[in-house]
């Protein structure tokens, strides 16, 4: 048996281990769309969000509980600090000796003198080495922002959470204009291929008319450039599918290497489908309004934050320290230690602070009234946008049955055509003329499809169905 070079090996091996991670997805659009929201980095960002809020939320509402720390410390003094002092010994020595009768040397009773400058003792407190440890706790009873950060935890989680939905509400725009964009692709294949099997046929037909005299060698090179350049623009059709595949895949954070199979058909009828809906529509369908009068919420919170600011604030703490002092640093683990330790009720009142606390409070009200302001505006953009999306749905509509209907004729005239000229009473002219209108009929049939696929999700995406 023969042996494979290293080299070989190790290319096969590759190959194999590529071939193995590739994956098949047949992914109908609610498919897409889970998968895009799961992968989408967009998403996952947003969604991160809401990770990210709920730790904010815990370090909020760690501030109201206890604060509980330890404390320890060993200080060396190498010169222990001097501490000058009036000298209040010698005054209280002389008055003693003057009351026991003491005289000076030359045998006088001593005598104290108040007005006298006795001088200053020079005096050291302390010792070199010093060492404590304890531990202090510090509980807030009551403080108004505190309490505002509590109560507004769940509107902000709840903001962030409708902000991931809106950001996942874009991507599914997004990625539902590009599924049946490729789906639709079918269908403009499927023309492109009933073209070429059309001018194939004709060039069939012309051929055995021209060996039997009755047509030119210029009508078959004609119909040889059509069916070339129907060719040449089926290969760039499927060049555009391949690159809205790999478009799609990015969209939806699938890696390129797998395989994405779609398999969702659109029908006249599916596309109809919920034009009645828009009757029943109101703002709160939207997300986007939904997260901005969230958006008013938490505005209101920050006037009431500043607000609270001004109430006066409560917190207990307390201390239990053990104390050592010795001259030495052996002798602090012999040494005795001294127990201190305290409780205090501290109340802080705001009295003056130049009146920043009532600007503050005023710039958050002009940002509410900004807020509010941005939601009148989006009332007004959602109104436009919705009317126009029912607008242009109807009209894609009844453009698509149209040109449906404007197709089916097109095809039945270039039959007549051909049957024409089959049998001597038309000319290649008239069906060549027949045929550029049939194919033009397709190409409008095929853009109105499309346009009425994207009215479709803009309609959905502006009553908030989507």
């Amino acid at each position: 048996m023969r042996r494979l070079k290293p080299l070989t090996s190790l290319l096969l091996f590759f190959w194999a281990g590529t071939g193995f991670a590739q994956q098949v997805h047949q992914f109908s659009l609610q498919e897409a769309f889970d998968y895009a929201e799961k992968n989408n980095v967009q998403v996952k960002n947003a969604l991160l969000n809401i990770q990210l809020q709920q730790q904010v939320n815990r370090e909020v509402t760690g501030m109201a509980y206890p604060q509980i720390n330890g404390f320890g410390s060993t200080t060396f003094n190498p010169n222990v600090a001097t501490q000058r002092l009036p000298n209040f010994l010698s005054p209280a020595v002389i008055a003693t000796l003057q009351q026991l009768g003491v005289t000076d040397g030359d045998g006088n009773p001593v005598k104290y003198d108040p007005g006298a400058d006795y001088g200053f003792i020079d005096a050291q407190f302390g010792t070199k080495w010093n060492s404590n440890a304890g531990i202090s706790l510090n509980q807030i009873l009551f403080d108004g922002q505190v309490f505002t950060g509590l109560q507004a935890r769940k509107a902000l989680i709840e903001y962030n959470e409708k902000s991931a939905e809106v950001t996942a509400e874009q991507i599914r725009l997004n990625v539902a204009k590009v599924y049946y964009q490729l789906v639709l692709s079918k269908t403009q294949i499927a023309l492109l291929d009933s073209n070429l099997a059309l001018l194939e046929k004709n060039k069939h037909d012309t051929k055995i008319m021209y060996d039997n005299g009755f047509a030119e060698k210029l009508d078959i090179d004609k119909l040889d450039v059509q069916i070339t350049n129907l060719r040449s623009q089926k290969t760039q059709v499927l060049n555009n599918i391949n690159n809205g595949y790999l478009g799609l895949k990015v969209l939806m954070g699938m890696p390129i290497a797998d395989q994405l199979i779609l398999t969702d058909e659109l029908t006249d009828e599916t596309i109809k489908e919920g034009i009645l809906e828009a009757l029943n529509f109101d703002y709160t369908q939207r997300r986007d309004y939904q997260a901005a009068l969230l958006g008013e919420k938490l505005n209101q919170y920050d006037i009431q934050r500043y607000q609270y600011s001004k109430i006066p604030t409560l917190a207990l703490t307390g201390n239990y320290t053990k104390m050592a002092m010795e001259n030495t640093f052996g002798g602090l683990w012999k040494s005795k230690w001294f127990t201190a330790s305290s409780i205090a009720l501290n109340l802080n009142i705001p009295i003056f602070k130049g009146f920043a606390t009532n600007a503050k409070i005023e710039q958050a009200r002009i940002k509410l009234k900004q807020t509010q302001n941005q939601i009148e505006a989006l009332k007004l953009n959602i109104d436009q946008e919705q009317k126009s999306a029912v607008n242009t749905f109807k009209t894609a509509i009844v453009d698509m049955d149209y040109q449906k209907q404007n197709m089916a004729l097109a095809e039945r005239v270039y039959q007549q055509t051909k049957k024409k000229y089959e049998v001597g009473t038309g000319s290649q002219i008239e069906i060549d003329a027949a045929r550029v209108q049939l194919q033009s009929a397709q190409t409008n049939y095929f853009s109105a499809l499309y346009n009425a696929v994207i009215a479709r999700i803009d309609f959905l995406k502006a009553t908030g169905k989507l």
